[in-house]
């Protein structure tokens, strides 16, 4: 029965990663995996990842500039910027505020805003996906996530608050993992694996089927490509990348 091998196999997952949950259970990991470990390992996650998915991104971002506003400008807000690995996609003179949950990237972020000097950046906030309240309504030509819609506390609440910010006609660009085919390994897999990795890396779920999440949101075009990114050991193959209009 896969219920109980998905079960055995997670008790057996738990007890090699037995450290964390301890860390876990004195309240001691959240921190530590906030200000030094999760930056750290996305970093090095990051750049294979970065490395597989370059040429993706370079045919999803290519469209960007259509979206320009009336004055000419395109402005963009970036959701969970992390280290800031999508700034080289972004067209010349792109006007960029940034937020992420997290505030502990400012090192590797800095070293991508030195390399990118053809950006003007706007401002960094510090704010959940699901509330962006510093954010005007209707003041952004588009928004930007990649890599950030599995660990976000509501998908609908992100998806509500990228529609308030977004001028009508202005565009949501995604790239995020997704769960496998459920009669696949690959989600077999997931499911084994989704309480640890969860804990490990910052909230992260394996096993969102997020295209459903953004086809109930009320985009009025929306163009969803599945595609497969190899990540050597890792059960995230399976990504949705696209965009959608409000």
């Amino acid at each position: 029965e896969a219920g109980a091998s998905v079960l055995l196999l997670r008790v057996c997952l738990a007890l090699l990663a037995w450290p964390v949950y301890l860390l876990n259970l004195l309240g001691l990991w959240e921190p530590f995996c906030r200000k030094v470990f999760f930056p750290y390992i996305l970093d090095k996650i990051g750049a294979t990842h970065e490395k597989k998915s370059k040429k993706h991104k370079q045919e999803l971002f290519r469209t960007l500039p259509d979206f320009r506003g009336p004055s000419g400008q395109l402005r963009l807000l970036e959701i969970g910027t992390g280290s800031g690995t999508n700034f080289q996609f972004y067209p010349e003179g792109c006007r960029v505020t940034c937020t992420d949950v997290n505030p502990h990237f400012q090192q590797s972020l800095s070293k991508s805003m030195k390399k990118n000097q053809h950006l003007h950046y706007e401002q960094f906030l510090v704010a959940a996906a699901e509330d962006l309240h510093q954010v005007p309504s209707g003041s952004v030509d588009a928004v930007v996530c990649t890599l950030v819609l599995c660990s976000v506390q509501s998908i609908s609440g992100t998806l509500r608050e990228v529609l308030r910010v977004l001028r009508p006609g202005g565009a949501f660009y995604f790239l995020e993992h997704v769960a496998a085919e459920r009669s696949s390994w690959m989600y077999f897999w997931q499911q084994v694996c989704f309480p640890t990795w969860k804990l490990v890396f910052a909230g992260c779920c394996l096993t969102r089927e997020l295209w459903k999440n953004l086809e109930e949101a009320k985009f009025s075009e929306l163009k969803i490509q599945h595609i497969s990114i190899a990540m050597p050991w890792m059960p995230i193959e399976p990504h949705i990348v696209g965009y959608g209009v409000k």
